[in-house]
């Protein structure tokens, strides 16, 4: 049992940073490579929203930014969900580890966005890392709510 658990501890924890290396990856590109990118993702989704007939004329420079400021919140809110999870495995104090994994998420944002000032034309924005904060809260939030409603449902079982 003892060995179990060191397993999905440490699988818990790679799991984390595998996915902070993903974010590093991304935040690394340079700010033609990061624009090539997001720039594809907006043209998918803009032949998505014609293929499926759906009656909305957003310029292609406001989905872009709303798409890019998304996927911030979307890739932190992955990462609230896996710190948690790592804490949660780890059994740490369980009153604690949903403000650890904030804090965790927050202080990663703020290092990636330092980390972008270093790459040619990237910035450091702090509306990014308040919007990583959210997604990782929200991640966090999420995961704590749906193990306490399985956990409930369990102990009705």
């Amino acid at each position: 049992m003892v060995k179990q658990l060191s397993i999905e501890k440490t699988f818990a924890w790679l799991l984390v940073v595998i996915w902070m290396g993903f974010i590093f990856y991304l935040s690394h590109q340079t700010a033609e490579e990061s624009s090539e990118l997001s720039s594809s993702v907006t043209a998918t989704i803009r032949e998505l929203i014609q293929f499926i007939n759906l009656n909305i004329d957003v310029p292609i420079e406001i989905l872009h930014h709303y798409i890019r400021k998304s996927a911030h919140f979307v890739v932190y809110l992955i990462l609230g969900v896996l710190v948690f999870n790592a804490l949660f495995v780890s059994q740490m104090n369980q009153v604690r580890h949903a403000l650890i994994a904030i804090m965790i998420c927050v202080i990663y944002a703020t290092i990636d966005e330092f980390h972008q000032l270093f790459i040619p034309g990237r910035s450091g924005e702090i509306t990014d890392v308040l919007i990583d904060s959210i997604g990782a809260t929200i991640g966090t939030i999420f995961y704590k709510s749906m193990s306490r409603f399985i956990i409930f449902k369990r102990s009705k079982i």
